[in-house]
């Protein structure tokens, strides 16, 4: 698996009150929830990415306000159609 280094300033780590791990820990879990949002990961592949389980990647996604279900719009006109 391809691997990524970001490289942040000494600032973020000091005004984010967060030991290296968790900072990092944080960053990983915000991309994927923004490639989650943009569609690019399904919830289990985004849960995946920043090590977490689905459930738990839900909770979070609830706890920051953010839909767990991402319908796009002919989804919701499928979803709300009498058979």
């Amino acid at each position: 698996m391809p691997d990524m280094s970001i490289s942040y300033p000494d600032s973020l780590l000091i005004t984010s009150g967060k030991s290296p791990q968790d900072l990092e820990a944080e960053l990983v879990f915000l991309l994927a929830v923004k490639l989650y949002e943009l569609r690019r990961l399904s919830l289990g592949k985004a849960a995946e990415f920043c090590h977490m389980n689905k459930i738990q990647f839900m909770f979070e996604l609830g706890r920051m306000k953010i839909p767990v279900i991402n319908l796009d719009d002919d989804q919701i006109a499928d979803e709300l159609r009498d058979d």
